[in-house]
């Protein structure tokens, strides 16, 4: 069990209530720390009630190492951080340790093709034959129609989850390309949602076509520098060059064992290769909301927060939200209507790591969950923490 204590914490460079976990006895959080003064704001009330969540439910279900951060109007508001980074070791998850993002790496692709699109490099409606003249599908509708908004949002026609077994073996881009040919074909493109990580990642081949930089080199340009994301990398290599990185763990006759870090997913950087700290998503959620317009324009995020189609996800993927009126998907982003509100949201998983984001324009707000040991508590903690906020408002 885990032991909180609070206080204000300079992370980054940004002052944020923040809640330390140690080692300790077995105790419960003291009842005054659930006792919220009657002139508390809503986002105030809805940090103290999340925070008693996920201590909670961290402590429960057993936790090796997290992190949590919630942006709202004018800056961080809250920053959590659990347990340690490594199990069997002292080595305590800070603001600055890094977790691997997995598909909430898609993100950053969206609005990277974005802000390519707007300076001209790109056009979100060219078609890959143009980039790619040896580019072949099944269907020679879908060969000749694709563009890389139809990558982006997942309307590419084909079946799901395309060659995602060839990726897991390690293969590369350049040695799936070839056999997308193979590929069964469910409806011309633009007209069916089929989740894909090899199609959805040719937007690394486009763009550095496009500009003869690697998506490595792009990233940084147009998103890490611009937001000061420190520690924010891509691939194997901006992983294990790390010394303050959060190794992956599974779990074994209920015991948490720590897994070496591995390669997995990182022959797809836009579907799955961006590593970050708490910190970096904080400041990442902050341009998304529009606080950045520097890095992140206004344009773009009108892109990204439009819907492109339905997604008739199944009930399991969404069973920790209440009904959610629209569901759909945009450039790299998942869309929900809930509430009233419009959230966009994206979840990860890579073995050993769980990563959630989530933020609702209207309201300002956003949150972003990273954690080194799955559980349930990811995939419950952008809904119980935007319930809890709308209770409050």
């Amino acid at each position: 069990m885990n032991v909180r204590t609070a206080g204000v914490f300079l992370c980054g460079g940004i002052i944020a209530i923040s809640i330390f976990f140690t080692k300790g006895r077995s105790q419960e959080p003291p009842p005054a720390q659930l006792a919220v003064p009657r002139d508390t704001t809503p986002i105030e009330k809805t940090i103290i009630r999340f925070d008693d969540f996920l201590h909670r439910n961290l402590d429960s279900m057993g936790t090796v190492g997290a992190a949590a951060t919630v942006f709202h109007e004018d800056g961080i508001v809250y920053t959590m951080t659990y347990g340690v980074r490594r199990a069997g070791t002292n080595d305590s998850v800070d603001c600055h340790t890094v977790f691997r993002l997995a598909s909430v790496s898609k993100g950053f692709a969206g609005v990277l093709a974005c802000q390519l699109d707007s300076k001209g490099s790109i056009q979100l409606d060219d078609r890959v034959l143009s980039y790619l003249p040896d580019f072949r599908l099944k269907d020679s509708v879908n060969t000749c129609e694709l563009t890389i908004r139809h990558l982006l949002s997942h309307t590419s026609g084909l079946v799901p989850h395309a060659y995602d077994n060839l990726v897991e073996a390690g293969q590369t881009m350049e040695e799936i390309l070839p056999r997308l040919e193979e590929v069964d074909i469910s409806a011309p493109p633009g007209q069916l949602y089929g989740y894909q990580n090899v199609l959805f990642s040719l937007v690394d081949t486009i763009a550095s076509l496009a500009t003869e930089k690697t998506y490595s080199e792009l990233l940084a340009e147009h998103i890490f520098s611009p937001l000061q994301m420190q520690e924010s990398s891509t691939g194997y290599r901006g992983l294990v060059w790390n010394p303050n990185v959060a190794f992956p763990h599974t779990r074994r006759n209920g015991e948490f064992q720590p897994l070496p870090l591995n390669t997995g997913y990182y022959n797809l950087l836009p579907a799955a290769g961006v590593n970050a700290s708490i910190s970096d998503m904080g400041k990442w959620l902050g341009a998304l909301l529009g606080h950045a317009p520097q890095a992140v324009a206004p344009s773009v995020i009108q892109l990204i927060t439009t819907p492109e189609i339905k997604t008739p996800l199944k009930r399991a993927y969404t069973r920790h939200w209440d009904p959610i009126d629209e569901r759909s998907y945009s450039l790299g982003w998942r869309v929900f209507d809930y509430k009233g509100h419009r959230i966009l949201y994206h979840g990860g998983y890579v073995r050993g790591y769980r990563a959630e984001i989530a933020f609702c324009p209207e309201l300002d707000t956003g949150l972003a969950f990273l954690q080194n040991s799955p559980n349930g508590v990811a995939s419950r903690s952008v809904p119980t923490f935007f319930n809890l906020f709308f209770e409050e408002l």
